[in-house]
């Protein structure tokens, strides 16, 4: 099938959410430096008003094993904006893996919502899930052999996703690709001639094969070293930076943190924490702050920091006052007794809660 014909047929399977107003133009993609890309069709995808780009809405994912039954996911709430470029941590069993499959169009929800790009994920068929997949997000796995075919040089890896798609001018865009990651030398050459950091950086160009919106990454640099991995996160942010391409990287090492604008993590299948990167410019020079904030979901819960519950011996139920700017939390000692009532200090009341 060619280009045109592909682009003429009508694609009732992907449902677009509405937006009031105008649609968001898609940010243009090329390089700058001369590094421009070829053959780039101008895609416009119907977003909310506010610029997210991935809506979660408490999603639940229940896998049964045998005769059990496996919550993954316990209404996680994540919104990220286009053109962020995000890190998902957590433990293992935290639920992160599950996240992203979900997202990646591998897997679907047992509940909730969750939509990418446009696209609500809970609502696709198979082939509406094929098309996205191939279309709309493009995934970096850990595992070189989920990458890379062992048995095609850089070039044809980063051409075969063009091929399925039924592309024209892969071989011009497949080496401009390999240029933008630093590979053009080395574009005829397979895997097992390439380091470990080299073979990411072609499934770095191989998800950029065909042009998509959101880029998912699972542990890219777990089997790499330190300064590889420094290397492959800054052609990443570069990637985010010059083609606008919204990145969201799994792992489950916390220090990604340095890496990216924004950290979630994720315990017992929902969104805990978020770390904020962000500049400061002051006496003559720039500093990079982060500060790390508790996620409220929708239902108005939070998870409190595991060391915080440990140094305040917090267990089973606590008590809450509201006061002018903040809510205290601390334990409730006498087990006998039942939790006294929020309440607000009033002007000229003792921090106690006594009337002065």
């Amino acid at each position: 099938m060619t280009d045109d014909d592909r682009d003429t047929m009508p694609l009732p399977e992907i449902v677009d959410l509405p937006r009031p107003g105008e649609e968001a133009a898609r940010r243009s993609a090329d390089v700058s430096g001369g590094l421009s890309l070829p053959g780039r069709r101008r895609r416009t995808t119907v977003r909310s008003v506010d610029g997210r780009q991935i809506v979660c809405e408490g999603l639940v994912r229940i896998y049964k094993v045998a005769d059990l039954e496996v919550v993954a996911l316990q209404g996680l709430d994540l919104v990220v904006g286009t053109g962020e470029m995000v890190a998902i941590v957590g433990a293992s069993g935290s639920g992160k893996s599950t996240l992203l499959n979900i997202l990646g169009g591998l897997d679907t929800p047992s509940a909730g919502r969750a939509v990418v790009a446009g696209h609500d994920l809970g609502q696709m068929g198979r082939s509406e899930r094929t098309r996205y997949r191939r279309r709309v997000v493009g995934m970096i796995w850990q595992q070189t052999a989920r990458n890379l075919l062992p048995y095609l040089t850089a070039q044809e890896n980063v051409e075969l996703p063009m091929a399925l798609d039924g592309r024209r001018g892969r071989a011009d865009r497949a080496r401009r690709l390999l240029e933008l990651v630093g590979l053009g030398p080395r574009s005829d050459h397979r895997p097992e001639r390439l380091s470990g950091g080299e073979q990411q950086r072609v499934a770095i160009a191989v998800s950029l094969a065909n042009e998509p919106e959101v880029l998912f990454a699972d542990e890219p640099t777990g089997e790499l070293d330190t300064t590889t991995s420094t290397e492959v996160f800054g052609l990443l942010r570069r990637v985010n930076e010059e083609l606008g391409t919204t990145i969201v990287i799994v792992t489950h090492d916390a220090l990604v943190s340095e890496q990216v604008q924004r950290t979630v993590a994720i315990r017992d299948g929902r969104t805990s924490t978020e770390t904020v990167r962000r500049t400061e410019f002051s006496d003559g020079e720039h500093r990079v702050i982060s500060e790390e904030f508790a996620v409220l979901d929708r239902a108005g819960r939070l998870q409190l920091p595991k060391s915080h519950v440990a140094a305040l011996g917090l267990k089973d139920r606590v008590r809450l006052r509201l006061e002018d700017d903040h809510v205290g939390i601390w334990p409730d000692r006498d087990t006998s007794a039942s939790p006294a009532p929020p309440s607000r200090r009033e002007p000229g009341d003792a921090p106690d809660g006594s009337s002065r």
